[in-house]
C-alpha cells in the first residue's frame, strides 16, 4: 500500500495514512526502544477505506535502532 498506493486485498486507491505517534506512557502507534517517548520508533499505518485492510510500516532510517535493541 505504501509503495503501490493500491490496496493489496481489493485493489482500491482510496487509502489513508495514519501517522505514527508517541504519547505519554508509551501510548500511540510506536515501538519503544528506550525509557522516554523521545526514543520511540513511530509506526505509520495505511488504511484502505474500501475494505478496511491495514498495513504498518516503520521508516527505513529507524531500522538500525530496532536492530540494535531487538536483534539478538
Amino acid at each position: 500500500m505504501k509503495n503501490t498506493r493500491l490496496c493489496p486485498k481489493c485493489g482500491s486507491k482510496d487509502l489513508l495514512l495514519v501517522p505514527g505517534k508517541a504519547g505519554a506512557y508509551g501510548s500511540g502507534n510506536n515501538i519503544m526502544i528506550g525509557h522516554s517517548i523521545f526514543s520511540a520508533v513511530l509506526v505509520n499505518r495505511y488504511v484502505c477505506c474500501t475494505c478496511g485492510f491495514t498495513e504498518e510500516w516503520v521508516d527505513l532510517e529507524d531500522i538500525p535502532k530496532l536492530k540494535e535493541k531487538y536483534d539478538q
